[in-house]
């Protein structure tokens, strides 16, 4: 529990800060876009603009950083590896790729004012997505594999793609340049999330252990 509150807090302040100089201002920008195009509507309620949006920003990143530290390090534990700084990269890394990396690359992270898919058949691609591709890694980098597990694992990997993730309908007001960068940006803060979640979780438990 230390290990998941500690790196998982952390990590989410962390992405927070690089996201307010980063994503964010990708926000602001798509939903000026958003508002000119009138294509705006109502939400109900949400935090106003300032203090109140930030605050709940942080809050609600960092309470995220906590949930995934758990299911990072829940699944360490149940499979019985040694929490370490090397051994927390490595798994931070595999879980960027099914959490995140896979899945943009079919349906990538997409900024206010952009026409989206059915929000069922995304949520249920996504999810589909994110189990094949640690099915993938289990098989490819699992120990004692042999090739034709390793042939599966790809196959795995490549399955969801070839199926297609399901498709937008609608225009897009916003700039073809906006929309790339703030799935690249995305993308990226999230991969220095779960590499700093898992490093951060590995040093913390590894000192535990070692001044018990």
């Amino acid at each position: 529990m230390l290990v998941v509150l500690a790196a998982g807090a952390i990590a989410g302040l962390v992405l927070f800060l690089v996201q307010s100089f980063t994503v964010v201002p990708l926000i602001q920008t798509a939903e000026m876009y958003e508002d000119a195009s009138h294509s705006a509507h109502d939400e109900g309620w949400r935090p106003a603009e300032g203090w109140q949006r930030t605050s709940f920003t942080a809050l609600a990143t960092i309470l995220t950083g906590v949930a995934l530290a758990a299911i990072l390090f829940g699944l360490m534990a149940l499979a019985g590896k040694t929490i370490d700084v090397r051994q927390g990269a490595l798994w931070g890394l595999a879980a960027f790729a099914c959490f995140n990396l896979s899945p943009a690359l079919g349906l990538p992270p997409q900024p206010p004012g952009v026409p989206v898919a059915d929000v069922h058949s995304r949520q249920l691609w996504w999810v589909a997505t994110v189990i094949a591709t640690a099915l993938a890694i289990w098989l490819i980098a699992g120990e004692r594999r042999t090739w034709l597990l390793r042939i599966c694992g790809v196959g795995c990997l490549l399955v969801p793609h070839l199926v297609g993730a399901p498709v937008a309908i609608g225009q897009n007001n916003l700039p073809a340049e906006l929309v790339r960068r703030f799935a690249i940006v995305s993308v990226t803060t999230n991969g220095i999330f779960w590499i700093l979640v898992g490093m951060l979780g590995g040093l913390i438990y590894s000192r535990n252990q070692a001044n018990p």
